[in-house]
């Protein structure tokens, strides 16, 4: 039902970004495959896969690349597939016979969707790196964290999943949809470094104005005011408020029974550890549930901070459905939301690499001879169930 019903997409399995990227793409409806490597039968991860959801949604073969029928199965899916998505270091598919000019050539209208770190050229493109080392070199990291402090790293969220996932789908999908393409495929280069630069487009606006301060945690958005912050309460959790806005402001005062005329000018710099000091004192007052009571609702711009196992049986979440039970296992559901081709979960997380390759050589239309001597050979293994 969902909008990218009816393509086919190849994942080669790998950890990060491309499964989620994967996973996303099967939940707004397209068909995922994933190419597993032959022996990978724990699919390289310590935790239980039938919690790593983003498996779900996908099949699973099995491919031996140093077979030599490997990589003429893999170029068989191609000519069945409509994008393929990567996440190796520049080079790799080349050695192994997958690269872009030969994939292309074997399906003309091929989507082509390669995620890196650092992007397909350049001096670091070779090089190693996780998602901290992304965010450091763009310059997003140095912004985030306390006064005084050292950066923080926001999860693998704004480098991984953000910058490189998420950036890596609206390709696909714009790439899919593009009128003067159609019919036609292209490679996609995506890079985290490109993705998270992106996204400090207003950021580098206020550094070209020289308005952007260089100080950590000194931005109003970064923490710097008190009226944009975290603050403990009386239980030892964490509630925040964010009224950037004069008449946002005006509310939380109200609500705090703090008279504005006891107060300096908030906009101030040099007033904002006064507000800072007199934040901490009253939030510390009460408990985060007594706060949630009297505030949240409020255009007071509050919200607690909760933990992802409390974030579940939030009001907000429950009435907008963001979570959802499926097989037995609440995770959360599709996004965004459409009118007219809404999207569901599809099949459970991929327990086994090689779970489906029968399965999938049979609707990627090989033959029952081609399928027989390529299970014998070893080029494809089909992987039982554990008894």
């Amino acid at each position: 039902m969902g909008p990218l019903t009816g393509y086919r997409v190849l994942e080669f399995a790998s950890i990060g970004p491309i499964p989620l990227c994967g996973m996303l793409l099967a939940d707004l409806g397209a068909e995922v495959i994933r190419i597993d490597r032959t022996g990978d039968t724990d699919l390289g991860v310590r935790r239980d896969p039938a919690f790593e959801y983003t498996g779900r949604g996908k099949r699973s073969i099995a491919v031996n690349l140093k077979h030599a029928e490997g990589v003429q199965t893999l170029l068989g899916l191609v000519k069945q597939a409509d994008v393929l998505i990567e996440g190796f270091r520049p080079g790799v598919m080349e050695r192994l016979g997958l690269g872009p000019d030969v994939c292309l050539a074997t399906q003309p209208r091929l989507v082509y969707g390669r995620l890196t770190g650092w992007g397909q050229q350049g001096p670091l493109s070779s090089a190693a790196g996780h998602d901290m080392n992304f965010l450091a070199v763009t310059g997003a990291l140095d912004a985030i964290g306390t006064r005084g402090g050292p950066p923080v790293a926001p999860l693998n969220l704004v480098g991984d999943f953000a910058g490189g996932s998420l950036f890596l789908a609206l390709g696909i999908a714009a790439a899919l949809a593009s009128p003067q393409d159609r019919g036609r495929g292209q490679v996609i280069d995506a890079a985290i470094t490109d993705g998270v630069s992106a996204m400090m487009a207003s950021i580098h606006g206020q550094v070209e104005a020289g308005t952007w301060p260089t100080g950590r945690g000194e931005h109003l958005i970064g923490g710097g005011a008190p009226w944009n912050a975290a603050y403990e309460t009386a239980d030892g959790l964490y509630v925040t408020v964010c009224p950037i806005e004069q008449r946002f402001f005006d509310i939380l005062l109200d609500k705090l029974e703090i008279d504005p005329a006891t107060m300096p000018d908030r906009m101030d710099r040099a007033h904002w550890p006064a507000w800072q000091q007199r934040f901490e004192a009253v939030f510390r007052s009460r408990t985060r549930a007594a706060w949630r009571d009297l505030l949240e609702g409020t255009d007071a711009c509050f919200a607690p901070v909760l933990s992802a196992a409390e974030a579940r049986a939030h009001p907000q979440a429950t009435r907008r459905q963001m979570f959802v039970v499926h097989e037995g296992k609440t995770q959360p559901a599709p996004a965004p939301r459409f009118s007219g081709t809404p999207a569901t979960l599809g099949s459970p997380p991929v327990l086994r690499a090689g779970q489906h390759s029968l399965e999938v050589l049979q609707s990627c239309e090989f033959s029952a001879a081609e399928i027989d001597r390529l299970l014998a050979s070893g080029a494809v293994v089909e992987t039982a169930a554990p008894t």
